[in-house]
This record gives C-alpha cells, structure tokens and sequence, in this order.
C-alpha cells in the first residue's frame, strides 16, 4: 500500500492522537493539527509533522492545508476528528455555546473538506473520513446539543458521499461507541454548570454523580486505539464501508438500526456509565 499524505484533527488527545500514531506505523505521512501544538510532541517524535489550527478560524484552515501542499503537493487523506461535547438541557444551553458546537463539529470540517477538495478532485483520488459517534443516530437527554451536531454531519456526509464519487473520493463516517477520551471529565462539569440549577438540576446532578462514580472505577469503554485501527482499515481499504461503527456497544445499539436504538440505549448506557437516564 502506497504512503499518503494524511491530515488528521484534534490530534492532540483520544482518537485523532491514536489515529495519527497508527496512520504513522502503517507508513503514512502524517500532519497532525490541534489547537496547542506542545500537545502534539508524541506525534513529532513518531515521525509525524505538527501544526497548530484552530478548526473555527478560517485564516488558520488555509495556512495549514497551503503548508502541506507546499510540502507534499497533495493531500491524499483528511479526517475530521476535532470536536466537542456540551451537556445540558437544551432550555439551558445558551445558544451562543450551541453555535460554537456547530462550528467546531460541522463548519469547521465542512470548510476543511471544501478546501482539500480542488486538490483531490486533480488527483481523481481521496479519502474523507468524518468521526462522528453513535450520538449521530440515537438521541439521550441533557445532550440534545451535541446529538443535533453529529447528526448533522451523518446527513452531510451521506450527501457529501454522493457527489464526489464520480471524482474517486471517498467519504467514510466513523462511529465510536463508549470510548474512554477527555469527555469523561468534562461531561459532569457541564452537566452541572449548566443545568445544575432549576428545572432539569435533579436530573442532571444524578447523571452527573453517576457518571463519576463510574469513571472512578472500572468501565468497558474502549480505548481509542480501536477506532485508529477502524480509521486505518478505511484508509487502506480500496472500497471502504461507508460506515464504521467501533467500540463498546457501538455495534450493538446501531446494527438494528433506529428502532432498537431507540429501546435498548437507555438500559445499556446505564449499564456502562451507571448514569441515569429518564
């Protein structure tokens, strides 16, 4: 398998710092960006370029896919893993955070992907990988935020999918299940900053609690490795799925679809982070 030149997001921590240490054992040529480049020394140390990139600002998408091609010449594989989770009831959430959600979850890797694609277009060839998560197709509460973001970027890459294969592009969403990452931290602080009080409070300090009661001790999350190594197997791969769903329960709550979702997700979320879940 031929090396490509690989730019992956929010390589900092979790999934996008795996995917760009696995992409580089696979022989890859790998760029990862993030916003503090001092997080990024394992990548350099692995032989990987690094950039800083902010996926909101505009100035800062162009100088980094400007580099790589002044480098490379072309960029051959982009996934779009920066992203983040704000928890809270959707009454509470002010809507100036929700937007931000948006941008960093879909505009951000909407204007990457417009400004890869003249290149990949050239070059009749390409690979767009999108990580979403099994929040794109089921809904919980008290996270109605961060499941609107990820559906929006399934529906845009099932879109997106259709009009660039003509071109030999190919577009890949990956969908993590329980993966243990910086989320686990952050999702009680949230859930009590911002519904901590009123009418949702005794429902979110509960999630809250539960969810660090179950952190502390032994979960089944899966380790982000996991999706990396889904993330390769779509890269190599000459016709990959248009979907990988990865990690702990990842399969099981997607594969019958919609509907199972829907009935089983509240009793297998419990069981995994002992949250409560109405």
């Amino acid at each position: 398998m031929a090396a490509k030149i690989c730019l992956v997001t929010g390589a900092s921590a979790g999934i996008g710092r795996a995917t760009a240490l696995e992409l580089l054992r696979a022989g890859h040529t790998v760029y990862g960006v993030a916003r503090r480049v001092d997080r990024l020394e394992d990548i350099r140390k692995a032989g990987g370029h690094t950039l800083a990139m902010d996926v909101t600002k505009e100035e800062d998408l162009r100088r980094v896919v400007d580099t790589i091609l002044a480098e490379q010449s072309r960029i051959d594989v982009l996934v779009n893993n920066a992203g983040v989770g704000v928890y809270g009831a959707a009454e509470d959430v002010p809507l100036d955070t929700a937007r931000h959600q948006f941008e960093v979850n879909l505009f951000g890797p909407a204007r990457l992907i417009q400004l890869v694609l003249p290149g990949m277009r050239e070059h009749h060839s390409g690979t767009i990988i999108n990580v979403s998560s099994i929040a794109g197709v089921i809904s919980l509460p008290l996270g109605a935020w961060y499941h609107a973001s990820k559906h929006a970027l399934e529906g845009y890459s099932d879109t997106l999918r259709q009009e660039v294969g003509r071109f030999g592009i190919k577009v890949v969403v990956v969908q993590p299940g329980l993966i243990k990452t910086e989320f686990e931290s952050s999702t009680p602080r949230d859930l009590r900053e911002v519904s901590g009080k009123g009418a949702y409070a005794s429902v979110a300090h509960a999630m809250a609690d539960r969810a660090e009661a179950a952190f502390a001790g032994k979960n089944k999350a899966s380790d982000p490795s996991v999706v990396a190594q889904a993330i390769r197997t779509a890269i190599d791969a000459k016709a990959p799925k248009p979907r990988y769903a990865v990690g702990y329960l990842a399969k099981l709550l997607l594969s019958g679809g919609l509907g199972m979702a829907r009935w089983h997700v509240p009793a297998l979320w419990s069981q995994a982070f002992g949250l409560f879940v109405l």
